[in-house]
């Protein structure tokens, strides 16, 4: 029974509970469609953006008569002798922000299957990373209609996308921007921002389907100095130096570099759980030189001019190590670094389980490349001039 003196607040509680609900809900329901409608006003408004004018940074130069199934990627080799530990930077060259080459479409079915099996440890971005993405996305959808204009269209008025080399069509206002590069471009994409109260860069948000020891669970939200915290003498000699750096970057001077290191097979994405990982400690006496690739990850850096977030992509190239043959300078340089670079390095760089191998054919070939003619007997060995290349390399890139 109520009591006499609680009856009427219950009443009121009975009439107003119900009452406050309905407008706790209309509200809610209002903003998420103010939300949803302020996300679309703002995805037109970066559509109309010319980022090349935003940035400074040109356009690139349109290649009309590209073939997908017949490009080849330009052949990095990023060796550097004597090694000084640096980021090595050079200057981004405008055309080669996103290169295409004719693994695309195995690259893009792999690179969704790896989400589709791991989920938020290969795509995941933190609140606060919604502008930085969406504006990613138009830059990236920019820069492929303005280099592969047949292969890419985009009407800037419906958001629709359309992809010719994949056959397929999205409308970029219902899809998440990282999946839209996921399934679009075979690089992958970290951003970084500012955080205010120190002044320092964290990971935030990204598409990393490339990774080898690591994934995006275990990295983002994290400050630079802890996202590189495996990287041998990180702290004590470039952590500084790089933060001030990531301080003072302009939209209009991105930059290149390019890490690199020997794998046997092409292992995109691998992690230490793998069973695969506990071969990279045991030198197999079977193992063939033909199984043995290089691995480049070429990579760039940019400040996005809006968000004012930083962005890296990394493109990962492999190639049959038996290449090295054909290439001049190369098998000396790389057998010298093998051999000299600090022992912290080459293990970081992983290649213990290949070097019994790759090694004595290096030796061969570059006593062979010396006997030929290609190269002097008594060469000193050194970072070549046409660095991250080699002499002749035109001969083995197409597109």
């Amino acid at each position: 029974m109520i009591a006499p003196l609680d009856y009427p607040y219950s009443v009121t509680a009975a009439i107003a509970g119900p009452i406050v609900w309905q407008i706790w809900t209309r509200y809610i329901v209002r903003r998420q469609l103010w939300q949803i409608e302020r996300t679309k006003k703002s995805r037109a408004a970066m559509r109309e953006t010319n980022y090349f004018e935003l940035t400074g940074v040109p356009p690139p130069q349109p290649l009309p008569g590209f073939n997908i199934d017949d490009a080849l990627p330009r052949p990095y080799r990023p060796f550097r002798w004597k090694y000084h530990q640096t980021m090595s930077l050079k200057e981004m060259e405008p055309n080669w922000w996103l290169e295409l080459e004719s693994t695309y479409r195995p690259r893009i079915s792999q690179r969704k299957d790896l989400y589709s099996k791991h989920g938020v440890k290969v795509v995941d971005a933190m609140p606060g990373s919604e502008l930085a993405c969406v504006e990613l996305m138009e830059m990236v959808i920019q820069f492929l209609c303005a280099r592969y204009p047949n292969q890419f269209r985009y009407d800037p008025s419906s958001g629709i996308f359309r992809n010719d080399i994949m056959g397929t069509s999205v409308d970029t206002n219902n899809i998440k921007p990282l999946i839209f590069l996921l399934e679009n471009v075979p690089e992958d994409f970290l951003i970084v921002q500012e955080d205010k109260a120190t002044g320092l860069y964290h990971f935030r948000a990204g598409v990393s389907a490339s990774a080898v020891g690591w994934n995006m669970s275990v990295k983002i939200g994290r400050p630079l100095h802890e996202v590189h915290g495996p990287v041998p003498f990180y702290k004590e000699k470039m952590q500084h130096s790089m933060d001030r750096f990531f301080s003072k970057m302009t939209c209009d001077k991105p930059i290149q570099r390019g890490s690199w290191g020997l794998e046997i097979g092409q292992p995109l994405y691998l992690q230490t759980e793998d069973p695969r990982w506990a071969s990279r400690d045991i030198q197999d006496p079977d193992l063939d030189i033909n199984d043995i690739h290089l691995r480049v990850d070429w990579q760039t850096l940019r400040r996005l001019p809006k968000s004012q977030a930083i962005v890296f992509n990394f493109k990962a190239l492999f190639t049959p190590i038996t290449h090295f043959r054909e290439e001049p300078f190369v098998p000396r340089l790389v057998a010298t670094v093998l051999r000299e670079s600090q022992r912290p390095f080459m293990e970081y760089k992983a290649s213990f389980h290949t070097e019994h191998k790759v090694l004595p054919a290096l030796d061969a070939w570059a006593k062979e490349q010396e006997e030929k003619g290609w190269v002097p007997r008594d060469w000193e060995v050194r970072t070549l001039d046409e660095n991250p290349f080699y002499p002749g390399w035109q001969l083995h890139h197409k597109y």
